[in-house]
């Protein structure tokens, strides 16, 4: 898939007020500091598309950006972030929760995990959630630039075994990315395509 138009459309923390447009929707959402700004820019091939901070838990809001004029990438709040307010960490689990709840136009939900980590509670626990609830979702592991491919592959196998252990028959289909490098832009964009095009022929 090439990308030929990326447009902000709108931001907001209420889920009616989301675009009515009947367009497949893939929503973007990981821990605070994962790499999510990064990736949304090299995806869409735009460098400041998605806002870039070092200070963690920067986006706090629902944002819709139309591509090609025909699906949504949503860049939603990350999670776990200790220092937001127990205030505002409540607020985005309210709406967060109510987007992936509710909203009708979401096809698929990539979750990102740091490469580098081993599982976190928080993002066993969200996946979880998603499973719970029938929303489909993929992983995406973001800066493999930072490890040799050996220990890639063996935090990979680990998360691997962690699933299957818990509430899951097999790992759920994952991609490695990175942002620096660009790894795993084709491979993602060529997913969404894939599922656009059965989006398409079952309406």
């Amino acid at each position: 898939m090439k990308i030929k138009t990326a447009d902000f459309v709108i931001s907001n923390s209420d889920v009616s007020k989301c675009p009515k447009e009947q367009l497949p929707e893939y929503a973007f959402i990981g821990r605070s500091n994962v790499g999510k700004s990064s990736l949304i820019n090299m995806l869409t091939d735009r460098n400041k598309l998605a806002k870039i901070s070092g200070k963690p838990g920067k986006t706090q809001l629902i944002n819709h950006f139309k591509i090609n004029e025909n699906w949504f990438l949503v860049d939603l709040p990350g999670y776990g972030y200790a220092k937001v307010s127990k205030t505002i960490k409540q607020t985005f689990q309210s709406f967060i929760k109510n987007y992936f709840l509710q909203r009708e136009q979401l096809i698929c939900s990539f979750v990102l995990i740091d490469s580098r980590l081993e599982p976190q509670k928080i993002d066993l626990e969200f996946m979880q959630f998603l499973g719970e609830n029938g929303i489909p979702f993929c992983i995406i592991f973001t800066k493999s630039d930072k490890l040799k491919l050996n220990q890639l592959n063996k935090n990979i196998q680990i998360y691997s075994e962690t699933m299957t252990k818990t509430m899951w028959e097999t790992m759920p289909q994952h991609f490695v990315s990175s942002a620096t490098h660009g790894t795993g832009r084709e491979e993602i964009l060529e997913f969404i395509d894939k599922v656009n095009q059965d989006v398409e022929k079952k309406n």
